[in-house]
């Protein structure tokens, strides 16, 4: 395949038989679909709602434990998030807490709480970042998704199916995903291009938000997802019959998290590969996306990243999707296999 520039549209075209189109505009971000943005105004209209059901607003005693010092926050019950509590802290908590723990449990930043309790605020620059780094790879699969949903020609259909729990110590960050695309092996030119819009994505610092919605709500959401519609039964009887819904700019997916508190906590990234899996899903083939990632914060030099971009080149192992192999797991509703 070739890749030629066209300079008056500012867009990339990558011609082949299957006349794949990576939008590319140098002025703006990853272009939305109407899909993406329908379900993006429902997922606001869901929020929305559920804040007005919220009525009287109740105070709750937050006691903030770290950096600059513990603190005492009166803060409002299921309106108030932990990115709330770090703004009354300072620009540079605000700015680097990546992840929280309410009551020693991982919290998104962005989710509310829920009643009186004990808050940290944790950083990538901390003794045991175990739990960031999970949250910073199941971010990262996240985006990935928001990525490939929108990489190729309209007249392709994309299904995104699903990504795994994050396990950094397989090497890569992975989405799932079937493409109207029968034997499609993608050139280093479109794993350049696709690695150019993740970080053109993430530089536009979406917040991400999280909200539990009902089945009926996720299933209306999802409803032109024949995947995700098939998983939201199984997800919400294992989750209190709810599913939790994460949005970054117009794009929605199913997770249980929690996630890092902004595209832009992203810095390097790669699309290392692409592999066409064996599975037996109807509806065309499932493709597996692979990727590296480090925080913006964390710089590594040029050789220890292309070792790491290397490693990311090889098939994850994480269980491949199939017709009877999807159940809930740990963070993202999908199989794992055992390292």
């Amino acid at each position: 395949m070739k890749l030629q520039s066209l300079h008056k549209t500012g867009s990339f075209l990558i011609t082949s038989q299957y006349q794949k189109i990576i939008h590319r505009n140098v002025q703006t971000s990853v272009i939305s679909s109407d899909e993406a943005k329908r379900q993006s105004e429902l997922f606001y209209m869901e929020s929305k709602r559920q804040k007005a059901e919220i009525g009287r607003i109740e105070k709750i005693t937050v006691n903030y434990l770290g950096v600059p010092e513990d603190t005492t926050l009166v803060m409002n019950k299921e309106i108030s998030t932990p990115y709330d509590c770090a703004k009354h802290l300072g620009e540079m908590v605000t700015n680097r807490s990546a992840l929280a723990l309410v009551n020693g449990e991982p919290w998104h930043m962005h989710k509310p709480l829920q009643d009186s309790c004990n808050l940290e605020l944790l950083h990538y620059n901390i003794p045991q970042p175990a739990l960031v780094n999970r949250a910073f790879w199941r971010t990262c699969s996240f985006i990935l998704g928001a990525v490939i949903n929108n990489a190729f020609k309209d007249s392709l259909k994309v299904h995104l199916h699903s990504f795994p729990s994050p396990n950094v110590r397989s090497g890569s960050f992975i989405y799932d995903a079937q493409i109207e695309l029968e034997n499609w092996t993608p050139t280093e030119s479109e794993l350049r291009v696709l690695s150019a819009e993740m970080v053109k994505f993430c530089q536009q610092n979406y917040q991400i938000r999280c909200l539990d919605v009902s089945v009926e709500c996720a299933l209306s959401i999802f409803h032109n997802n024949e995947h995700k519609t098939k998983q939201i039964p199984n997800i919400a009887a294992s989750n209190k019959g709810k599913v939790t819904l994460f949005r970054v700019g117009d794009h929605v997916d199913i997770s249980k998290g929690p996630m890092v508190t902004s595209s832009n906590h992203l810095g390097r990234i790669t699309i290392a590969s692409v592999f066409k899996l064996d599975t037996d899903i109807p509806g065309g083939p499932i493709y597996r996306f692979q990727g590296v990632a480090l925080p913006r914060c964390i710089v590594l030099n040029h050789v220890a990243y292309s070792i790491i971009e290397e490693r990311a080149k090889t098939l994850n192992s994480a269980r491949i999707p199939s017709v009877q192999g999807f159940s809930e797991e740990e963070s993202s509703y999908m199989r794992q296999s055992v390292a």
